[in-house]
């Protein structure tokens, strides 16, 4: 059975390992794309838009990482 192509937001918390507060956060804040479907007004993510956000993720990570290396303290000092 192929993948769904939108996931809840509770499906994107559970991929992210974070709460469902959190990514309602996130989407309300426009850092994830998301799209509002039914009467109701339920959010939804496109697969590929969450793909796309964690690789940017990991670019931002790799990023700050270079610019803030890890400075062991000296054994000899």
């Amino acid at each position: 059975m192929p993948e769904p192509r939108f996931l809840l937001l509770s499906d994107v918390a559970a991929e992210l390992n974070v709460s469902d507060s959190q990514v309602y956060h996130m989407v309300r804040r426009g850092e994830l794309p998301a799209i509002k479907i039914g009467g109701r007004g339920q959010w939804r993510v496109e697969r590929s838009a969450l793909e796309a956000y964690i690789a940017a993720k990991y670019t931002e990570t790799a990023e700050w990482v270079a610019r803030n290396p890890l400075v062991e303290p000296d054994p000899e000092d």
